[in-house]
Order: C-alpha cells, then sequence, then structure tokens
C-alpha cells in the first residue's frame, strides 16, 4: 500500500486557498500511485479560533463534498486531516476518512484539547474511537495531542488496529517529542504509525513538519523536511502481523491490573 502525507504550508484562515491547494497535491500523489493520501490537522483553516464562527464548515460538508469527489474520481482512499466543522453544539476538529469508492470510511472527533493554543476555548471534544476499515484492515484516526495519551492509542490497537493515521499542527520546538512519541507509539502497538503535520508559519506558531511513517519496529519508512512537500511510502501489513506474533504483546497484557 503507497501511502503518500501531504505535509500543506496552510494558508491562516482562508478555506478556499487550502482546498485549492488541497485539491492540488492530492491530484499529484495519486498521479504518482499513492493508494492513501493524508493530510494534517485543521487544513482548512489552521489554527485561526477567534475566527471559527465565520469560517469553520457547516458539519464539514464543503470539504466532505471535495474529498468525496476526488475520492471517488481517482480511485484512491482520502485520510481527510481534519477541519474545524461547526455543529449545532459548537465547533469539533473532526477528521473524515473517505474510501476509494467516495465513501465515507468513518470519521473522528479530536478528543483531547490542546489548552496551550485555547483550542478548548474555542471547540467541542469528541467522544467515540476513531477507528475505520481501508482494504480489509482495520484503522485508528488521531489528531496531534493524541499520540500525548498512550492509553488512548492503545484503546485502538487493542482491538486490532494496525496502522495508526495521525494529523497535526505540531510547532517546532517540540520536534524532539514528535519524533520520540510516534516512534514510540510505533513500537509499543506493533502497528505502523502515518503522521502528517503541517509546515510553514501561522502569526503565533512556527510548524515542525516532518511527517513520516514507521514501522512496527519503529523504524524510519520515509521523513519528510520542515517546508512544504509531500512524501510517499509503501506499507506491508504483513510485517505487522509478523512482529505481533515475534513478540505477543498483546497476548501477555494484563489489562485487569491496570487500572
Amino acid at each position: 500500500m503507497k501511502i503518500s502525507l501531504i505535509q500543506l504550508d496552510i494558508a491562516f484562515g482562508n478555506p478556499q486557498a487550502n482546498y485549492a491547494s488541497a485539491e492540488r497535491q492530492i491530484r499529484t500523489a495519486a498521479a504518482d500511485g499513492a493508494e492513501v493520501v493524508i493530510l494534517p490537522e485543521l487544513w482548512t483553516t489552521g489554527y485561526d479560533l477567534t475566527r471559527l464562527t465565520e469560517i469553520a464548515d457547516p458539519e464539514g460538508n464543503t470539504a466532505k463534498t471535495l474529498l468525496s469527489g476526488l475520492a471517488r474520481e481517482l480511485g484512491i482512499h482520502i485520510v481527510g486531516g481534519s477541519v474545524a466543522s461547526k455543529q449545532d453544539n459548537g465547533t469539533t476538529n473532526s477528521m473524515y476518512i473517505f474510501n476509494r469508492s467516495g465513501e465515507l470510511a468513518g470519521e473522528y472527533s479530536k478528543l483531547h484539547l490542546f489548552r496551550l493554543m485555547d483550542e478548548h476555548l474555542y471547540l467541542q471534544p469528541g467522544a467515540a474511537k476513531g477507528l475505520f476499515t481501508l482494504d480489509g484492515a482495520l484503522c485508528a484516526g488521531l489528531i496531534c495531542y493524541d499520540i500525548r495519551f498512550p492509553e488512548w492509542v492503545r484503546a485502538h490497537t487493542a482491538l486490532g488496529a494496525e496502522i495508526l493515521f495521525i494529523s497535526a499542527e505540531w510547532p517546532l520546538p517540540r520536534l524532539s517529542h514528535w519524533r520520540a512519541l510516534l516512534i514510540s507509539r510505533a513500537i509499543e502497538n506493533q502497528c505502523y504509525v502515518v503522521a502528517c503535520n503541517r509546515a510553514g508559519n501561522d502569526p503565533a506558531n512556527t510548524f515542525a513538519g516532518h511527517s513520516m511513517i514507521i514501522d512496527p519496529w519503529g523504524e524510519i519508512v520515509c521523513e519528510a523536511s520542515e517546508g512544504e512537500e509531500m512524501v510517499s511510502g509503501v506499507i506491508h501489513l504483513s510485517k505487522v502481523r509478523e512482529v505481533r506474533q515475534q513478540i505477543p504483546i498483546f497476548a501477555d497484557r494484563r489489562p485487569e491490573l491496570y487500572r
């Protein structure tokens, strides 16, 4: 399975510019043979949180229409990063996943809101797991700060998830944490980690880039630099099963004693 990570430099508070940029890069990835593409967190707006009442996407419908149409036209799976999705009770930070037929394969709203970037002041937290299936593989969607909660990640892999798709806007000062946490999540869960960060700057932050794919041994399959770019790698799900058989951590867990 060839996966392309689209590391956008997001136009702050400009959804129309970001829709055009994402479409252009998704088409490029598909032309290069990608079977799955993934976008970063809040790729339609960036962290323009104070204006979400104006620029958030009502129920994510604009993003859904774009991504569904591209998935169907190009015959690829799209893990749609996340968008500010305006709901009746507030705005969520939501990921929408479309299969190669353009059907909604899953959705996930960010469970852990990051107080250091004021998410808790402008966003409503999710309340459900991010499990979905692509080509028979059980996957999980996670968003940025979620990777600091290993128990939340394990809640998905304990149910059999073999690929973690992570979208983020991770700042440059904590780049070392980004890399260490992603590698740790891959090793301890014996799964692939596909993590797409953003590039560039907004008025308050510089972002780290370094989108990457990590295999179940913790080895890096591919890694971007800090700037806007697309990076691709091939994963082999048989490797997940081989590693889990070789070191059977899931069989040896004792969750009844972990509380």
